[in-house]
């Protein structure tokens, strides 16, 4: 286990242990350019070409403890970039789950889709990577029981709040902060707001 998931956990970000197994198990490294590769395991953000960015680890721990996400679980992860949110939630739900991803530009799409199979985590049947608008969702697989957006949007979609199951949660950002919702019925959700976090730009597709 290394310095910065150690720090994670002192510091509180990282609690549960199905998280920590992934941040453990799953190393960003895999998931950069070459060029940024010797600041993998540094608690920033780092680019991933096209204007995207693979998520500070910090915001990826606090995110997916909010998430809760299981094994056995069906989730949608809209703006799944280099593949690496995609890969911690795949080692999560494991061979009973689902993880459904979703990524608009196509060669960053390719980009995760291969470094994703580098876990076996697409041949298992565990990972599906899709290059489609992610503010749409992906209706053909849902309901699921977990939404997990890494890309700032300016509201809700409400796609997204149709596709997640009665009981279910989704965690997005929203402009400079991060919601937590949990699907009460099909028109009540309960919400909470964390603030201070930054984001790139959930973009429709072209």
């Amino acid at each position: 286990m290394n310095k910065l998931i150690n720090r994670l956990i002192k510091d509180g970000y990282l609690k549960s242990d199905s998280v920590i197994n992934a941040f453990s198990r799953i190393n960003r490294i895999e998931f950069i350019p070459k060029d940024v590769e010797l600041q993998a395991n540094v608690d920033i953000a780092l680019p991933i070409g096209y204007g995207q960015t693979v998520s500070q680890p910090l915001t990826v721990a606090f995110m997916l403890e909010l998430l809760e996400p299981k094994a056995g679980h069906k989730i949608l992860d809209v703006g799944s970039g280099s593949g690496w949110t995609t890969s911690l939630l795949s080692e999560i739900v494991g061979d009973s789950g689902k993880v459904i991803a979703v990524e608009r530009i196509k060669e960053l799409s390719e980009f995760g889709k291969k470094n994703i199979e580098k876990f076996n985590f697409i041949k298992r049947g565990i990972a599906e990577v899709y290059c489609t608008d992610g503010s749409l969702g992906y209706p053909e697989k849902a309901p699921y029981d977990r939404i997990l957006v890494s890309a700032s949007c300016p509201y809700i979609p409400e796609s997204l709040k149709n596709q997640l199951k009665i009981g279910g949660k989704m965690v997005l950002p929203v402009g400079n902060s991060i919601l937590y919702l949990e699907k009460k019925s099909d028109n009540e959700f309960y919400k909470e707001e964390y603030f201070g976090f930054s984001f790139v730009p959930l973009i429709t597709k072209e």
